[in-house]
């Protein structure tokens, strides 16, 4: 049928038209953005996990911020442990050279003037070792206290899960006494480490189980232990020592598992992992079950001013006279003291500056990775985009000389009436 009231041919070409134009229009706005999901309307789930992601991103940004700031803190704390350190060199020079019974009255007056000025700077260097109001070798963030200072190490995310822990045994001398982080793991209580013995973690992820062998050596001290177990498993499980308790602990934001392979001997060396007693054969495992755990890291604080109980120059006093051979002697002897306990809480400070170090490197591999999957989920890919591009604005011209065509089909009526 001909009428001049519906004209379906050109109907058609109008919807067709119409949509090129909503496809030209969705190639430019990809071509614009470079996102082929930019917003909700484009796919509401996708953009629903992209922003998600989004959001992870900016909180492990977050989270890194926090870790450099801490390893300032830690950095300035060791700097002024060093420079603590070096005075108490001088100050035992000077102890040693005040021991020679040779000196006039004079002579040791004056080292003991010099031995009592580099004394006094001692407090001053820890009080002025602050980094964004943090100072952790004064005291002030003695770890356990109120104000112990601390560091978020993960953003939390993980299935709600929490962290994956699991806690050794503690080592101690027989009487109690937890052994230092430079105590060597073979002298540890419960220990017979021998060769070939070697920590291995198997990190489960999904469908993907990656496996990562520790050695472990006779001679390793535990803080070589801990930082090897961080290094050899690029952050993803990190070993921490508690001086107070003598408890070696591992923790993960996945999912675990731990084997203890014993080289020589039957597999007693139970402190490695979690006390179990009776374990016999070559190796033994130790599934970690998911726990509450924590995300954070507490940095141990030292007090390394002067005199202070229970710290590290605790025997370095203000009563300290070398204007005496045998004062002279006993202030030597407080002086190596004290040396020992400072050298060790600086390596316990830098154990814990390397483990940031180690998360922080992780966490921006995690962040780099979660970018590319949020890429692969919205980005467009435009050197398709631009062929489309190219098709689509030969398809509107096209489209148009239809529609016009159609538009032109009612005149023939008119040939109708001649």
């Amino acid at each position: 049928m001909t009428s001049v009231n519906t004209n379906y041919g050109a109907l058609v070409a109008l919807q067709s038209l119409n949509q090129t134009g909503r496809e030209l229009s969705e190639v430019q706005q990809r071509i614009n953005t470079g996102l082929k999901v930019s917003s909700a309307k484009d796919n509401g789930a996708v953009f629903a996990i992209a922003e998600g992601q989004r959001a992870r991103v900016a909180s492990l940004g977050a989270i890194m911020d926090g870790m450099d700031r801490a390893t300032s803190v830690v950095d300035v704390g060791l700097s002024a442990g060093e420079a603590i350190g070096d005075i108490l060199k001088q100050l035992k020079e000077k102890s040693v050279a005040a021991q020679a019974t040779d000196l006039s009255s004079d002579q040791r007056a004056a080292l003991q003037a010099d031995f009592d000025a580099l004394r006094n700077q001692i407090d001053q260097i820890a009080d002025a070792a602050t980094f964004n109001g943090s100072n952790l070798v004064n005291g002030s963030n003695l770890t356990g206290g109120a104000s112990e200072f601390t560091a978020l190490t993960t953003d939390g995310a993980g299935g709600g899960s929490g962290r994956y822990t699991l806690a050794g045994v503690a080592f101690n001398d027989g009487s109690g006494n937890e052994y230092a982080a430079s105590a060597q793991l073979d002298d540890a209580t419960g220990l017979t480490i021998g060769a070939d013995d070697a920590l291995e973690f198997s990190i489960t992820n999904g469908n993907e189980t990656t496996t990562f062998s520790i050695d472990v050596e006779a001679t390793d001290t535990i803080q070589t232990f801990i930082d090897r177990v961080g290094t050899a498993s690029n952050g993803r499980v990190t070993a921490s020592y508690d001086d107070s308790t003598g408890v070696i602990s591992y923790a993960s934001a996945e999912d675990f598992t731990v084997t203890f392979t014993d080289g020589t001997d039957p597999a007693d060396d139970t402190g490695i992992l979690d006390g179990t007693t009776g374990a016999t054969g070559t190796s033994m495992t130790q599934a970690v079950a998911p726990g509450s755990g924590s995300n954070q890291l507490t940095v141990s604080g030292f007090d390394f001013r002067l005199g202070v109980a229970g710290q590290a120059l605790a025997t370095v006093t203000s009563s300290l006279d070398i204007s005496t051979a045998s004062g002279a002697e006993s202030a030597s002897t407080a002086i190596d003291d004290a040396l020992t306990a400072l050298n060790r809480d600086l390596a316990t400070m830098g154990a814990q500056a390397k483990a940031l170090d180690v998360q922080k490197t992780f966490l921006g591999k995690l962040s780099d990775s979660i970018e590319a999957g949020i890429g692969n989920l919205v980005d467009a890919d435009l050197a398709k985009e631009s062929a489309r591009l190219q098709a689509l604005q030969v398809k509107q011209q096209l489209g148009a000389q239809a529609l016009s065509i159609a538009n032109q089909a009612p005149s023939i009526v008119l040939s109708f009436f001649r």
